[in-house]
Order: structure tokens, then C-alpha cells, then sequence
């Protein structure tokens, strides 16, 4: 079972965030995008598990202690450099909170022996991929410069700055992702409150 942790977005944000997408996706028809529904918070990817790992995760996941968080989505980018765009994303402002929550859970499902991250934590929605199907923010070996999202960056380049609204995170969960070639379908195993 192929699985990770991640915030949901509330309704309203999430349908500015697919009115935004109807707007732009037909300057990227190259790109593969991601729809609205499926978009989250990565917290952390812990990728294919067996059913009594993911049991003893949802436990030790349960026993995270955090308090809610106030996530603003705002403004757009590339990864891993506009000139060599791979990734369209959307950015996420968040206080220490969203940090020190991704570190503990982090840490918590490191008990259990799932690697550790290696990279700093980069709160962002993943809108569109344009090459390759990571969204590693990371510089990769193969990438430079491309075409897919030339006319998008210049459509972007006239707009005023964007911003998708602010909500307050009072759960994460622990989501199932099943891969299929008409993209990701993500299924919610368990919900972890807040406080």
C-alpha cells in the first residue's frame, strides 16, 4: 500500500484554487495536471507499506501532539528554476507550526524505521508536472531548459500577485494513494485532530 501524510484543503480554497486551473491549464497543454480534488499538504511520503505497517503508523501517528495551523496559499512557481521548469506550483505561507509538524510526524514514523527526510521541508501545491513525474524541488540529472511551461510564465508574468485565501488546518491524514494511467487517485485511511 502506497501511502503519505498530508493536510486537506477546505472547499473554498480548493475551488478558487480550480477556477484558477480553468484559466490557466491551456497555456501548459503539454503539461500533466493535477485536478483540484486531489490537492493536499504533504506533510510526508512514506510510499508502499504492508497493511501491518500502516497499522502501526496510523498508532504512532495518533500520538502526534500539535496544535491547528493557519495556511495561506499564495502566489505561484517552478521547480526546479523558472528556466528549467519542471514543476508549477502554488505557495504555501505557514508560521513554524506547519515546520514542527512535518518534523514530528516525521520523526514519528522514523520510530518505525521509514527514513528520514533528506531535504529541508517546502510546503508547496503541486499544480502541473512538465517532465518526469517527480515533484522533488531538487535539481535532477536531465533537467534544463524547457518548453512546456513557456507561454504559462508569460501569461503569469501580467497578472497581479494571486492569492487562494487563508484557512486553518484543525486535522492531517493519513492518505492511500493508489497510481493508475489516468493519474493518482488519493483515498483518506485515517484523520488526526489538531488541538
Amino acid at each position: 500500500m502506497r501511502i503519505f501524510v498530508a493536510i486537506d484543503l477546505d472547499t473554498e480554497i480548493r475551488q478558487k484554487i480550480a477556477r484558477f486551473l480553468d484559466g490557466v491549464c491551456p497555456f501548459a497543454p503539454d503539461a500533466r495536471w493535477v485536478t483540484a480534488e486531489s490537492l493536499h499538504v504533504t506533510l510526508k511520503f512514506i510510499g508502499e507499506q504492508k497493511p501491518e505497517q500502516v497499522d502501526a503508523i496510523k498508532d504512532r501517528l495518533r500520538r502526534v501532539k500539535a496544535n491547528a495551523i493557519e495556511i495561506r496559499f499564495t502566489g505561484t512557481g517552478f521547480f526546479p528554476t523558472p528556466r528549467s521548469p519542471r514543476v508549477f506550483w502554488i505557495g504555501i505561507q505557514a508560521g513554524p507550526e506547519l515546520v514542527k509538524l512535518a518534523a514530528t510526524v516525521d520523526a514519528a514514523t522514523a520510530e518505525l524505521g521509514i527514513p528520514r527526510e533528506e531535504r529541508a521541508f517546502s510546503p508547496h501545491l503541486t499544480l502541473a508536472r512538465g517532465g518526469g513525474g517527480s515533484g522533488s524541488p531538487k535539481w535532477r540529472k536531465g533537467d534544463g531548459p524547457n518548453t512546456t511551461f513557456s507561454v504559462l510564465q508569460k501569461r503569469l508574468d501580467t497578472m497581479t500577485a494571486l492569492d487562494f485565501g487563508t484557512m486553518t488546518a484543525r486535522e492531517f491524514f493519513l492518505y492511500q494513494s493508489q497510481l493508475s494511467p489516468k493519474g493518482s487517485k488519493y483515498t483518506k485511511l485515517e484523520h488526526f485532530s489538531l488541538t
